[in-house]
């Protein structure tokens, strides 16, 4: 295996871990500083919300600089963020906190795909591509679990300062074990969102956003949404979360083969019907445990299975775009996890809280919508000489 890919997945684990671990301490941080747990949920939705519209704006500034320095920069203004929320003395310098953090990982994750995809022949791009999110599903595995133990143990500042720990940890990889690697060539921001022209790349983004927006409206709040099975117990919502992200790492790591033999179309359309299905049944299978690690097995294994093939899409529509294109996958990826802190706290207010998967199996549905037209549109070009994706 690539040692260069896998130093590309640390930097990877140490965001992710980040991205989710949030969910698993939201109720010790709303009890800790006095709000209510849709407030303390919007840590979620302004991390995510940063990354997103600061992607494409810091590859536009930044682009010429060289990756390792660009992915350096990147962690250290992550693990910065992180460690200023472990000190954040209210709800408001927590909040403040995500923004920067955000920053970080909008600098980092887009960068590491792009370099990833690059750095292999195009018949292996989506093992490579699966290689490097891997770090991303396997801190739901590893990293999100640990962190909710250490809150469970200690308090959710220890957590933060685990994931400024593992930040720092991967600067060092990056650091020590990346080689240089040459710049992109300088493009401006409008030159980077001059693809969302293309019919084809706009749905395939919109299927990205509805997917993610759906799959974590229910993430955000698992605690609520499976605590009939868990019944506020730390360790019972980490081994939950563990089940999760293995489900996410093998339906990763698989779905990157899958697609190399497959094409992306078969991947994409079982993943987003198999997912909708299963959130729609999620009011009566987080009733019960076995039906809840089911629930949550299927969910890890389908909407880490999307991810893969989404890029490779993009990546054969427009092979000569594919950095900007991954920046703006990415960016849509988080519009779709912010958008499911405020949805979902929303729904919070609306219906019972184990009645969200209903929720987000709609969105899941509304993506499968869009990957249908984005179907259509490729299908059409192909007529007329473009490329087509399987």
């Amino acid at each position: 295996m690539d040692r260069r890919l896998l130093v590309l997945a640390a930097g990877m684990f140490a965001v992710g871990t980040d991205s989710f671990v949030v969910a698993g301490i939201l109720p010790q941080v709303a009890a800790s500083l006095g709000v209510s747990i849709p407030l303390a949920g919007q840590m979620v939705t302004l991390y995510a919300l940063s990354y997103a519209l600061l992607s494409p704006t810091v590859a536009a500034l930044a682009g010429h600089w060289p990756r390792r320095k660009l992915l350096l920069t990147g962690l250290v203004i992550f693990v910065i963020g992180n460690a200023i929320t472990a000190l954040a003395p209210s709800i408001g310098w927590v909040l403040a906190s995500r923004v920067i953090a955000g920053l970080g990982a909008a600098m980092y994750s887009p960068t590491a795909t792009a370099t990833g995809a690059s750095l292999v022949a195009p018949e292996r791009r989506a093992a490579a591509l699966a290689i490097v999110i891997a770090g991303l599903s396997s801190a739901t595995a590893l990293g999100a679990p640990l962190g909710t133990l250490i809150a469970g143990v200690g308090d959710w500042r220890a957590t933060m300062w685990f994931v400024s720990a593992v930040g720092t940890i991967a600067a060092i990889a990056v650091w020590f074990s990346l080689p240089p690697i040459p710049a992109l060539p300088s493009a401006t921001l409008r030159q980077r969102l001059a693809p969302l022209a293309d019919a084809r790349i706009t749905l395939t983004l919109l299927t990205t956003l509805l997917a993610y927006a759906g799959a974590f409206s229910v993430y955000t709040y698992v605690g609520v949404v499976f605590d009939r099975v868990t019944h506020g117990s730390s360790s019972m919502l980490a081994g939950l979360l563990l089940v999760w992200g293995l489900a996410a790492t093998i339906g990763n790591l698989v779905a990157g083969k899958l697609t190399d033999r497959f094409g992306s179309r078969r991947i994409i359309h079982a993943a987003l019907v198999i997912m909708a299905l299963n959130f729609a049944l999620t009011p009566w299978s987080s009733a019960h445990a076995v039906t809840s690690v089911l629930a949550i097995v299927v969910w890890g294994l389908c909407g880490w299975g999307l991810l893969v093939p989404q890029q490779h899409r993009l990546i054969t529509l427009a092979p000569a775009a594919a950095p900007l294109l991954m920046g703006l996958n990415s960016a849509a990826l988080y519009v779709g996890v912010s958008s499911a802190g405020v949805l979902g706290a929303a729904g919070l207010g609306w219906f019972d809280p184990h009645r969200l998967g209903l929720m987000a199996g709609a969105l899941v549905a509304l993506a499968f919508g869009m990957a249908l037209l984005a179907d259509r549109h490729i299908a059409a070009k192909a007529i007329v000489g473009a490329p087509a994706v399987a």
